[in-house]
């Protein structure tokens, strides 16, 4: 094999569309953008939200909401995931934040809240970011401790 037996991939063997070349072309007069109109110009370019003239969607739909920029994510644990977790042997009774990482609760930088679903039946130190009140009156009602970091 050398330069001079390759060819070209079908797809590239294609003659490109010539328009505008008379009528015997069967792409003649109009070339195959119909009669008048904005499409049939030049330069025409659709933007994509464009409706036809019809009022857009963006300005159909009322406006409403309110995004707080101050707002505080938190990964949410409750309290029957760690009490799972605990019983697959992938969490011991001293919990922190490192170890909710490393068993795949939690990831790195992010801030973890405790909620109440669920039971604990023993004893557990936990250490998270932030709990609801339920979940911090459970963990004591267990004999155990929940430090806010």
């Amino acid at each position: 094999m050398d330069l001079s037996n390759l060819k070209a991939p079908i797809p590239n063997r294609k003659n490109r569309k010539r328009v505008g070349r008379g009528q015997g072309s069967g792409r003649g007069e109009q070339s195959g953008r119909g009669h008048n109109g904005q499409k049939s110009r030049s330069g025409y370019k659709e933007r994509a939200w464009f409706e036809g003239g019809q009022m857009p969607l963006q300005r159909r739909l009322p406006k409403f909401g309110f995004k707080n920029i101050n707002r505080t994510d938190y990964r949410v644990i409750n309290l029957h995931t760690i009490s799972e977790f605990m019983e697959a042997g992938k969490l011991d009774s001293k919990i922190t934040l490192e170890n909710l990482i490393k068993a795949g609760l939690a990831s790195e930088g992010e801030k973890v809240k405790l909620l109440a679903r669920g039971d604990v039946d023993q004893k557990i130190e936990i250490e998270v970011h932030a709990a609801s009140k339920s979940a911090t009156e459970k963990v004591e009602k267990a004999g155990g401790s929940l430090t806010l970091v």
